[in-house]
């Protein structure tokens, strides 16, 4: 066998696992975010959880698809090494940029949810209070 195809096989396979690995971790945490953005609703936090997921495996496996094409021929061992370490390395960039993206997001839609909360008084108003300060004399005259 080519080694080359060598490469290709041992790169896909550590890219699939990378994948999966930061996928999963990225669900299993993310829920928690999600859950408390949209108020504790625990059936639509999963289905866009698993929406997110979903679009982060297409886009990943989309470039780990379109990388794997390589023009140079491995023909040592110190070959598969290079090829792999620098192709690994890309992904592990697209990786690391896709997560720090969906942290950002997930973020940005917690801190959203945070504000839309804080507008709302926690008890509804009752009334209106007097003006009452050194300006105004006490009620009763002194």
């Amino acid at each position: 066998m080519d080694l080359t195809v060598v490469s290709y096989v041992i790169y896909l396979l550590l890219s699939l696992g990378l994948t999966v690995w930061v996928a999963r971790t990225l669900s299993r945490n993310g829920r928690v975010f999600l859950a408390d953005v949209l108020h504790g609703n625990e059936k639509l936090a999963e289905a866009v959880n698993h929406l997110l997921v979903v679009g982060f495996y297409l886009v990943n496996l989309g470039f780990i698809a379109l990388y794997l094409q390589d023009d140079t021929t491995v023909t040592d061992a110190r070959g598969v090494f290079e090829a792999l370490s620098q192709k690994l390395g890309v992904v592990l960039l697209v990786l690391g940029v896709m997560h720090l993206g969906n942290v950002y997001a997930l973020n940005k839609f917690r801190r959203r949810g945070m504000m839309d909360r804080e507008q709302l008084p926690p008890v509804a108003p009752q009334g209106w209070a007097g003006q009452q300060g050194p300006w105004t004399a006490p009620a009763g005259g002194r």
